[in-house]
């Protein structure tokens, strides 16, 4: 690690504990507040991380995946269908998990052996994910717009001792297990990707692949599974938001998390610890809004306003506050050297 990263890491670290300190001295009911919205923060930023993680895996390994909005819908219904017929949530996340990987090795396929325009896929996907799911909305339910109410949805974990805690309460005395999981994912990816062999040869695909078929390793291969990486995790983030924050399935119910995914990637500079930053920070103003609807009713005209930040806020910073640099060889087809 660099002295520069280095120091990037310590400042965010510290600036957490001066705004934690300054939280703790606040009085009771500002506290609680605070712990509400980081709450409500982490809850937005989970399908963001998610698959914003997810579409690392993929422009790392060199193929744009804009397509993460159907997969997330693909992976919020099928989470909530396979809940809905066998009562158990941690199946439904394995059929989304499973969804959500399907979808993309079509991509993958598409763009890596056929060498496809990974825009033109993408887009594909984005439309296939929409029009299936709403169709088999009506399918499995019956209904337009929503399905019923699911029962068994992801259990919280409840920390009983923070449970009284006016802080840290309503922040972390109950939580999702798929929001712990969003944090060990970030640690695990970032150790996955420059720490293991696998993470080096994905670099290496979307970076210098005619290295790394000189090294003896598949392009094409290496390729297609960071795709099918980021539907895993894509469909995750979308059966989160069907059966663990909901407890049900609704037409279009990603609202477009999946480009903000993407955004969030770019502004993390396609690194695990940067998409992580980014999402909470997009879950922060997501989480904004709904604070201005409950503690402001009087500013709830400008609500509108507030739930376009994370677009706004985007391509502010990306043209004005730092330069993203994505993968040298991202969407460039690979031809195979032939060996004499």
């Amino acid at each position: 690690m660099n002295q520069k990263r280095l120091y990037r890491y310590i400042a965010v670290l510290a600036a957490i504990i001066i705004g934690l300190i300054a939280i703790l001295f606040m009085p009771t009911q500002e506290q609680q507040i605070a712990g509400w919205l980081v709450s409500t923060t982490m809850q937005m930023a989970t399908p963001l991380v998610l698959a914003g993680i997810g579409g690392m895996f993929s422009e790392r390994g060199g193929v744009v995946n804009i397509g993460l909005e159907g997969i997330m819908l693909m992976g919020a219904f099928t989470g909530a269908a396979v809940t809905y017929y066998v009562q158990n949530p941690w199946i439904g996340i394995l059929g989304a998990i499973a969804a959500g990987g399907a979808l993309a090795a079509v991509h993958g396929v598409v763009c890596v052996k056929f060498k496809g325009n990974h825009i033109v896929s993408g887009t594909g996907i984005i439309l296939f994910g929409t029009g299936f799911s709403t169709l088999m909305l009506q399918i499995v339910w019956q209904r337009q717009g929503r399905g019923e109410l699911i029962r068994d949805t992801i259990p919280d974990i409840v920390i009983t001792p923070l449970r009284d805690h006016p802080f840290f309460g309503p922040a972390f005395s109950v939580i999702s297990p798929i929001v712990v999981f969003m944090f060990i994912l970030t640690l695990a990816s970032w150790y996955i990707l420059y720490r293991t062999p696998f993470g080096l040869r994905l670099r290496a695909a979307g970076e210098d692949p005619s290295t790394l078929d000189s090294a003896g390793a598949s392009v094409e291969w290496t390729r297609v599974i960071g795709v099918i990486i980021s539907g895993c995790l894509a469909g995750l983030g979308g059966a989160y938001l069907s059966i663990g924050y909901g407890s049900a399935f609704a037409k279009e119910m990603t609202s477009g998390r999946g480009f903000i995914a993407l955004a969030a990637m770019i502004f993390g500079n396609w690194t695990p610890t940067g998409v992580l930053g980014a999402g909470l920070f997009f879950g922060f103003l997501d989480g904004l809004n709904y604070f201005i609807q409950i503690y402001f009713p009087v500013l709830l005209p400008f609500s509108n306003f507030i739930a376009m930040l994370p677009y706004v806020l985007v391509v502010v910073a990306l043209g004005l506050i730092r330069r993203s640099i994505p993968p040298k060889a991202i969407a460039v087809p690979y031809e195979k050297e032939k060996r004499g």
